[in-house]
């Protein structure tokens, strides 16, 4: 029996819950359809999502046809919750791409399009609302064809009760040609050219289209049959069990609910589930297993490869950890680059503030929840607006309290331009460490690396691996606006302790210090966030386009041009861009179509001013000191950083 997992991905309002309720309700999953706009859709099961009328979480249902059991992953369609669609990507077997007959490829399209390829993820469209006013499904077509696919073909009249037409057999043959050959020879059946039709689906080379209205269930029923006959899978559950965390949710009681993919083999009740946590491998047990139907969940005794469930039982597990054969960690590219601090009454204890944002996190880890112990504060990385909407009612819901947020604020980076060597000591009385780091410009986008260049005859493993910790365990502060330091690689070179007076904390003070006293030295660099985007208006509007772009501090590509349309490309800051959407849809009166997509790290196109808004004074910074302290006759004393190097015991 096949075990398929499908996503539903769209642009915000192409009816791609509608779509996925109709076809819940035609395999007899559900008993009545639900609406949007009626509040009452089986996967927008959560109260903020009836209300919004948009999805917010990437909820699942079960459903059986003809033998086969598919999961169904209904994935937010709003930009602010693009990475809970990322994180279900990753899980998926196929995917439905739905686009709306009148609007046509939108800018979120683009951007969900590219996420399917890069994971290379089987692909339909259904062209939906074919029966509302300005419905074009071939200008649609076109556009896919346009702007993100040559390689269509339609399956709504061409392939029907497993039998393919004679338009289909032919696109599929210009792609092949062995099968062209086949088909100018007459000589195959229609079992040879539906197994071909799969393979070239599985295998990214044709992209099969279906329309029709999902709200009037015209067109849904062939859709669901042309679906079932043209996925498979190839699990194989004779293998030992991998899996892939996707999820992490809370029930009402706050036990922890780890969603995961089943790759390979088979789990029982009881067995034990082995992965990374942190730096160490995990053994737990999976003491629940659950197949999770929208709202709903079933208890079951065993799970095999191609099932997704939830396991009670695993406390540390995040989304994106592999399991079992699997034991790497996925890395996901939407990022947040907006952050907003959490306000909330002197009356409530921040440790309970803290606590439900850090329950938050394991669920949306792209919150990148930061507690500022100086400042008292919470700080979290937002997409939007909606997003933190959507927050407010959520921990108002769960955790019974009200919060509020700060305006939101561009997320800044600081780097290093210059190569320096930096040295921290640490000796108070009856305390003693030595830290000397190499600190070097790394490649844009590639974070704090780490690598060792001390012996062991010099500083033992132990402490080499605690320094590494030290450099890991939270991000540390530029000089410039205290902002995160980011794309620096760091080698520590020499390091030294002492066997009575080393305690636990030494060599964090030393590292911090080391880090910090090379920052002193170096040349430092503000980065601030990038979009890379795609705006497609009239040939009309390309001046002010242009124009717009370069008063952003952007940068453009050639553009592409036909008689009536243009296609501009390029970077451009956030800061000057993130409200560009709205402003495009004004003056094209809602034609033109922009796609913002994160684009990285790059200097800042207004340093100085940034520097001397945020106003950060690195000598008060409480968690971060360039001086040493050294020890004399009996007593500590303060040495500042330029000064600090001639005294260094390892030199």
């Amino acid at each position: 029996m096949n075990q398929i997992t499908i996503g539903m991905f769209a642009h915000v309002d192409a009816g791609k819950t509608t779509l996925a309720e109709q076809l819940l309700y035609h395999t007899q999953s559900i008993r009545e359809r639900g609406r949007v706009d009626h509040k009452d859709a089986y996967l927008d099961s959560h109260q903020i999502e009836r209300a919004r009328g948009i999805t917010v979480f990437a909820d699942q249902a079960v459903m059986s046809y003809k033998g086969s059991t598919y999961y169904l992953i209904d994935t937010p369609g709003h930009v602010d919750f693009s990475p809970e669609m990322e994180r279900a990507v990753q899980v998926m077997d196929y995917a439905v791409l739905v686009v709306s007959a009148v609007e046509g490829v939108q800018g979120h399209t683009e951007t969900v399009w590219q996420l399917l390829q890069k994971h290379r993820i089987p692909t339909f469209f259904f062209i939906n609302k074919t029966d509302r006013v300005g419905a074009d499904a071939d200008r649609v077509i076109e556009e896919i064809q346009m702007h993100l696919t040559t390689d269509t073909c339609w399956i709504t009249g061409g392939f029907a009760n497993g039998e393919l037409g004679e338009a289909l057999m032919e696109n599929i043959a210009e792609r092949d040609e062995a099968v062209l050959e086949a088909f100018l020879a007459g000589t195959e059946d229609q079992i040879f050219w539906l197994r071909t039709l799969k393979d070239m689906i599985r295998g990214h080379r044709i992209f099969p289209c279906a329309k029709g209205s999902a709200l009037q269930d015209v067109g849904v029923i062939e859709f669901l049959d042309q679906l079932h006959l043209l996925t498979t899978a190839d699990y194989n559950e004779l293998a030992p069990f991998g899996g892939r965390v996707y999820k992490i949710r809370h029930d009402l009681n706050g036990l922890r609910m780890t969603y995961i993919k089943a790759l390979s083999g088979t789990l029982k009740v009881r067995d034990e589930l082995c992965y990374l946590g942190g730096e160490e491998r995990m053994c737990e047990k999976a003491t629940r297993l659950l197949i999770v139907n929208g709202s709903k969940s079933l208890a079951v005794d065993q799970v095999s490869a191609g099932d997704l469930f939830a396991v009670i039982g695993l406390s540390s597990a995040e989304t994106g950890q592999g399991l079992g054969i699997y034991s790497d960690k996925l890395v996901y590219d939407l990022v947040p680059t907006l952050t907003s601090k959490v306000m909330f009454a002197d009356s409530l204890n921040v440790k309970d503030v803290l606590k439900a944002f850090k329950t938050l996190h394991a669920e949306d880890p792209s919150l990148n929840v930061i507690w500022e112990e100086s400042l008292q504060e919470i700080h979290i990385h937002v997409m939007g607006l909606i997003q933190l909407e959507v927050l407010q009612q959520l921990v108002k819901e769960r955790f019974q309290f009200d919060v509020t947020f700060g305006s939101p604020e561009i997320l800044y980076k600081e780097t290093i331009l210059s190569t320096v060597r930096g040295y921290g000591h640490f000796e108070p009385l009856k305390h003693y460490a030595e830290v000397h780091l190499l600190l070097e410009p790394g490649e844009r986008g590639s974070g704090i690396t780490f690598a060792n260049a001390c012996h062991a005859n010099d500083l033992s493993i132990g402490n080499q691996n605690l320094i590494r910790t030290h450099l890991y365990e939270r991000d540390h502060h530029g000089l410039l606006t205290g902002m995160p330091l980011t794309d620096i690689r760091i080698t520590l070179l020499k390091g030294g302790s002492h066997n009575e007076h080393t305690h636990g904390g030494d060599f964090r003070e030393a590292t911090f210090r080391a880090l910090r006293q090379g920052l002193e030295k170096a040349e430092n660099l503000l980065l601030e966030p990038y979009y890379e985007y795609k705006i497609k208006v009239k040939i009309d509007y390309l001046g002010k386009v242009l124009s717009d772009i370069q008063q952003a501090s952007g940068h453009f590509d050639p553009p592409y041009t036909t008689a009536t349309r243009a296609i501009i490309t390029g970077k451009v800051p956030v800061a000057t861009f993130m409200d560009y959407s709205t402003e495009l849809a004004a003056f094209t009166h809602g034609r033109g179509i922009i796609q913002l997509l994160f684009g990285g790290y790059d200097r800042c196109h207004n340093e100085q001013e940034v520097i001397d808004r945020k106003a950060y004074r690195k000598d008060a910074d409480p968690l971060y000191s360039s001086s040493s302290i050294f020890c004399a006759k009996g007593h500590g004393y303060t040495v500042p950083w330029e000064q600090a190097e001639a005294k260094m015991h390892l030199i």
